[in-house]
C-alpha cells in the first residue's frame, strides 16, 4: 500500500528536505522499513536497537496513535497518512 509519510523538521536531512515522502507497506513496520530503505538512516532515529519505536517518537496513522492500536503491526491502508512526531518536553 502506498502511504504518505509526514517528516518532522529534525528528520528532513534524511529526505533531502522534503516534508512529505511516499513509502510502501501494509503495516507501520513495513512502511518504516521502506522509508529507511529509500532514506537511509531515518529508521535508526525512529526505531531503537531492538526494532521498537523509540520512547520519545510518536507515530500516527491518520489520526490514530499506533501505540494504542497494534504498534508496528498497525495496518496502513492505501492512501493513508503516517505522521512521525517527536515528543516535546519542557517546563
Amino acid at each position: 500500500m502506498s502511504v504518505t509519510v509526514r517528516i518532522p523538521t529534525i528528520l528532513r536531512t534524511y529526505t533531502g528536505g522534503q516534508a512529505e515522502v511516499t513509502a510502501e507497506g501494509d503495516t507501520v513496520g513495513e512502511v518504516l522499513a521502506d522509508l529507511d530503505k529509500n532514506h537511509q538512516g531515518i529508521g535508526a532515529r525512529v526505531l531503537d536497537e531492538q526494532g521498537a519505536l523509540r520512547r520519545f517518537v510518536n507515530v500516527y496513522v491518520n489520526d490514530d496513535d499506533v501505540r494504542f492500536a497494534q504498534g508496528l503491526d498497525t495496518p496502513t491502508p492505501d492512501g493513508a497518512g503516517l505522521s512521525i512526531i517527536p515528543a516535546v518536553a519542557g517546563g
